[in-house]
């Protein structure tokens, strides 16, 4: 039973690629029944990062993760401005409500001041989220232990890869947090990791304690210019990492970062997801 359900939902997600059909009409038309769908049992959670939707509003971006059945969303502030209200915040939560969506994050923010650093860790409290997801410069990590500690907040550093100077790897981020205030640590980009020639899946296990959020995308080679693609279709073995998630016991989310199409992102977000869906009841 459990392989069937995989091979169904995953050809749900190449189905939904290849005709242009959305991987939510399929679920719509009960192709396959949404109790089916095991992965809301796991201990971690399947998300969104909010940068996949930077060519959309809030309510477009809504719709799209309505269509594909996700309800956690890590905040970009060009849905949200660090310079919003109480009253936009709470306008802001009240359309998530809506959506049965929940922002369980901000970030990636880019932080190069102390100043800057203030700015987050006030916006991250006001949006009441207990997590942020942030670059700061180097010279700055014990600033940002203390502010950690302070807020009583998570701060999970973002590796972005070969051409990233300050954190290209999950291996730079812990070597820098390691020694920190165990509130810091590192969100961590399975496909930037991979094009810098490292082994997410191995990484993942070495470096399980610090990390607080993942974003999940696959990439066509693991070399600088390795490409974003679909989950499925990658270097990245995603059945063994599931299967690592599952034997570190991680309990944060997974959000999918996708950044292929990104003006036309739905499809390749719908069978990224169901894929997903799928190998996580298929690896059980």
């Amino acid at each position: 039973m459990k392989r069937r359900n995989f091979l169904q939902k995953s050809t749900l997600g190449l189905v939904a690629a290849a005709s242009g059909l959305a991987h939510a009409d399929l679920l719509q038309a009960k192709v396959m029944p949404k109790d089916d769908i095991t992965v809301d049992s796991e201990p971690f959670k399947l998300g969104i990062a909010g940068y996949s939707f930077v060519n959309f509003n809030l309510d477009q971006a809504l719709e799209m993760m309505k269509k594909v059945d996700v309800h956690y969303l890590c905040i970009k502030d060009f849905h949200l401005p660090f310079d919003s209200s109480t009253a936009q915040i709470e306008a802001f939560h009240a359309k998530l409500k809506q959506y049965d969506v929940t922002g369980y994050g901000v970030g990636p923010i880019y932080m190069k001041t102390k100043a800057e650093i203030d700015k987050a860790f006030d916006y991250a409290k006001r949006v009441g989220v207990n997590l942020i997801v942030g670059i700061p410069n180097h010279e700055d990590l014990p600033y940002v232990s203390e502010k950690a500690k302070a807020y009583n907040i998570r701060y999970a550093i973002h590796n972005h890869g070969p051409e990233d100077k300050l954190y290209p790897t999950a291996e730079s981020v812990y070597q820098l947090v390691k020694s920190l205030d165990e509130r810091v640590g590192l969100c961590f980009d399975i496909g930037h990791n991979k094009r810098a020639g490292k082994d997410s899946v191995a990484d993942l296990q070495k470096y399980k304690d610090r990390i607080f959020d993942m974003h999940l995308k696959n990439v066509t080679s693991a070399t600088n210019d390795g490409k974003a693609i679909e989950l499925g279709r990658g270097v990245i073995d995603m059945p063994a990492f599931v299967r690592m998630l599952r034997k570190i016991k991680y309990t944060g989310c997974c959000s999918l970062e996708f950044e292929k199409d990104m003006k036309d992102p739905l499809a390749g977000i719908a069978e990224s997801i169901g894929y997903f869906k799928g190998v996580c009841d298929g690896s059980r």
